[in-house]
């Protein structure tokens, strides 16, 4: 009886090395190894021109977009020994994260084998902090490569320390503007070059005068925020100044606001519905409530929805996502959502039916209203499904005569409830309203 073929050695796993601005001879020896071993050297320019000669494997740019290639690009060199080549840290805002989410998402040649290597390098924030005194674990870091520049805004706050990665050699020029039309002129501004290099330099200023000429494409900035005098603060927390957004009324204020996401509570990662958008502000502090929360807010009004979007921008979350047209219609083919709020359009036909279908077994919803027949409907609800009922009214002191008085707003009732485990019957179609609250 002949012996059985032996079993077909496992793949290697996909290496990737990080590499800095030192080059070569900044890599430790395992990672020399790696890429002198390797038969196919993936990586940006720049990174394959810091290579040496002895590095002998095909080299092979990333191609432009990058992630919907990563699958084809590998499958293409299957088989082979591979390095993909990272700045810095593959797993710092790189490359890394990418291609785990690639290969999580084929099949593993071998129960318990490993799919990547990786073989890291300081990151440019870990340079930046050795060179600032700052402490890694006090110190924010955005980054602005492939993202809007208005992320920033929701960073700003007088005393905060910010590190900020560049997308290229104009992001100096356009973070300086930027902190000019939030009131941070004074903040003090150092755009650290070329990090851990042999050509590391550093350009310092404030925003009110920044006037330095494009950087080095690779650069880092660093932010000791300062407030204007006279610019508004705003918190960290919901319930900011009615004077942050722009409106036409259809703004929910700001202590009925802070009330309201009290009770949708916003947790990392969640998605909101928010329906009768109005100005967005409910949207816009779910988002405010931590970078990776979610958003999409409904509304019907195609002015509104426009504004939405300046006001989104303008507080520093521009990744709202804004659906024009009127619910429940517009519903369709979102998201499933952690949480709902509806501000407007209450009883629209077939609405909070949509809604608590939508919603999973621990969603949460909230109905803000003003009117008697919306009042009505939620009773209802609260009857139906538990939850809380509750009635917001707010005074301000206003000035009468020689004195000082109360004024009333209009008293706002509130239904918010958790969807239960156990299945539940949908909330029943109600008339249209006339107007909207």
């Amino acid at each position: 009886m002949s012996p059985a073929p032996p079993a077909p050695a496992a793949p290697e796993p996909l290496c990737v090395v990080g590499i800095g601005a030192d080059g070569w001879d900044g890599l430790p020896a395992a990672s020399q190894q790696a890429l002198r071993t390797a038969e196919v050297l993936i990586g940006g320019p720049r990174q394959l021109a810091l290579l040496p000669e002895e590095c002998a494997g095909e080299r092979v740019p990333w191609p432009a977009p990058l992630r919907p290639a990563v699958p084809g690009l590998l499958a293409a060199h299957a088989g082979r020994r591979v390095c993909v080549l990272a700045s810095g840290d593959p797993m710092f805002y790189g490359i890394g994260r990418t291609l785990t989410e690639v290969l999580a998402e084929e099949p593993a040649a071998a129960p318990g084998e490993p799919r990547l290597r990786i073989l890291p390098h300081p990151s440019s924030v870990s340079y930046a902090c050795a060179r600032l005194g700052w402490p890694l674990e006090d110190t924010e870091v955005i980054t602005l490569v492939g993202r809007p520049t208005e992320n920033l805004a929701r960073a700003l706050y007088d005393g905060h320390r910010l590190l900020v990665l560049s997308a290229g050699a104009g992001t100096p020029a356009e973070v300086a503007a930027l902190l000019r039309a939030h009131g941070f002129g004074p903040t003090r501004m150092r755009v650290l070059e070329q990090l851990g290099g042999d050509r590391e330099r550093t350009a310092e200023g404030t925003a009110d005068g920044w006037d330095a000429p494009p950087a080095d494409p690779l650069n880092v900035i660093a932010l000791d925020c300062r407030r204007a005098p006279g610019t508004p603060p705003l918190s960290t927390v919901p319930g900011l100044p009615d004077t942050a957004y722009a409106h036409d009324g259809q703004l929910t204020k700001r202590h009925v606001r802070a009330a309201t996401l009290a009770a949708l509570a916003p947790a990392p990662g969640e998605l909101l519905w928010d329906i009768g958008g109005g100005s967005g502000s409910i949207a816009i502090e779910w988002l405010r409530a931590h970078r990776s929360c979610r958003a999409v807010s409904v509304e019907r009004d195609a002015v509104r929805a426009e504004r939405i979007g300046r006001n989104a921008a303008s507080l520093g979350v521009p990744a709202l996502r804004i659906v024009h047209g009127p619910a429940p219609a517009a519903l369709e083919g979102l998201p499933t959502p952690d949480a709902v709020f509806i501000g407007g359009g209450l009883t629209a036909p077939g609405l909070l039916a949509a809604c608590w279908e939508a919603l999973p077994a621990g969603g949460r919803i909230v109905a803000n209203t003003v009117t008697l027949e919306s009042e009505a409907l939620l009773a209802d609800h609260y009857r139906q499904y538990g939850g809380e009922l509750v009635r917001l009214a707010v005074a301000h002191a206003v000035p009468v005569g020689g004195f000082t008085g109360w004024r009333q707003a209009m008293p706002v009732t509130q239904w918010s409830a958790v969807k239960p485990q156990a299945a539940s019957p949908s909330p029943s179609s109600l008339p249209q309203e006339t107007e909207q609250p």
